[in-house]
């Protein structure tokens, strides 16, 4: 099981799968008996996040940040004030869901210094090798290098998230260890969990699989 951080980061290529994780680990965070918040640092992207999510974040007594215009026709680049008491107010553990790419990332850069000087954070990639862009270990390598370099905050795991949406199987997942391995290997980092969908985790042979439980459109 994973030693929770404070700040919690999900960055990674679009359509890795990052919104879909970031829930279900606050969801994770809560069940442990921890107090969460989580951030929607998403400004580039208007669809699949975690405004989707809102309902049941609330039920379970999860605070939700999300920018303004979160999923409605208008979709413009600023994130909300509250976003700097994540940091400063250190009550609650934070989960934040960055946007894609080193587009999305640029928006974590103001909050860099904080997370840094309170150096309790993880930051993790979260990679889908079945996505345009980050089908081998040394495309996600540069992916990854990329957000690092315009969001100012080092990962410190992978997170294999491999997917074909509903066509995946537990064959699709298995066949992307050895890519997930190699990555570790090239990146220095640790694979800290291979997440799959809930009604197929059970036919997934591997260590440290995390069952993934919200709606199939995240996924």
């Amino acid at each position: 099981m994973l030693k929770f951080k404070r700040v919690t980061l999900f960055c990674g290529h679009y359509g890795s799968g990052k919104t879909n994780i970031a829930v279900n680990y606050a969801l994770w965070l809560k069940s442990a008996g921890l107090e969460v918040r989580v951030a929607d640092m998403d400004i580039v992207n208007p669809y699949f996040r975690t405004k989707d999510s809102e309902k049941e974040l609330g039920e379970k007594g999860i605070e939700l940040i999300s920018p303004q215009y979160a999923n409605s026709n208008v979709d413009l680049p600023a994130l909300p004030q509250e976003l700097y008491g994540v940091f400063q107010v250190k009550d609650k553990y934070a989960v934040l869901d960055i946007g894609g790419d080193d587009r999305g990332a640029y928006a974590l850069g103001r909050f860099a210094p904080l997370i840094l000087e309170e150096n309790n954070f993880d930051c993790f990639f979260v990679a889908n090798y079945y996505r345009p862009l980050t089908r081998t270990p040394e495309e996600a390598l540069e992916v990854m290098r990329e957000i690092e370099k315009a969001g100012g905050v080092p990962f410190t795991g992978i997170i294999n998230n491999s997917n074909l949406g509903d066509e995946t199987t537990a064959g699709a997942v298995e066949a992307t260890f050895e890519r997930a391995a190699k990555l570790a290997e090239i990146s220095g980092l640790p694979l800290v969990m291979t997440t799959v969908r809930e009604d197929i985790a059970p036919e997934v042979s591997g260590e440290n699989v995390m069952p993934l439980t919200l709606q199939k459109k995240y996924y």
